[in-house]
């Protein structure tokens, strides 16, 4: 890492949990889970999940991996229906820890200079 150049990102779980009264009709699975580590996507050995339905969450993992507001919906709201209207799926986004990335670790983009 270089010095000053650091920032922090939340470890995400999502987990498939289903609406009460619905039905699933896309292939998942209840209890189905994934984790989001910086920019990895990581399965159990075995697992599969809908690419559709990563489709209609991956808006909502960039975001939900950085620091928002404590009145900001975007921490408050942890569930994210599925993209088909007929399937019961709910994916539910946890929080489950941060950590630290350098930015030059990430990206070839130099950081501007800071004022100071």
């Amino acid at each position: 890492m270089t010095a000053g150049d650091e920032f922090t990102l939340y470890d995400l779980r999502v987990d498939v949990v289903l609406r009460a009264g619905a039905a699933l009709v896309c292939g998942h699975r209840e209890g189905e889970a994934f984790r989001v580590i910086g920019e990895d996507l990581v399965f159990d050995a075995g697992a599969t999940f809908s690419f559709y339905a990563l489709s209609a969450l991956l808006p909502f993992l960039a975001a939900k991996q950085r620091m928002t507001d404590d009145n900001d919906w975007m921490t408050t709201d942890t569930e994210v229906a599925c993209s088909d209207p007929n399937c019961g799926a709910l994916f539910r986004i946890t929080r489950t820890g941060q950590r630290t990335f350098s930015h030059a670790d990430v990206t070839r983009v130099p950081l501007p200079p800071r004022d100071g």
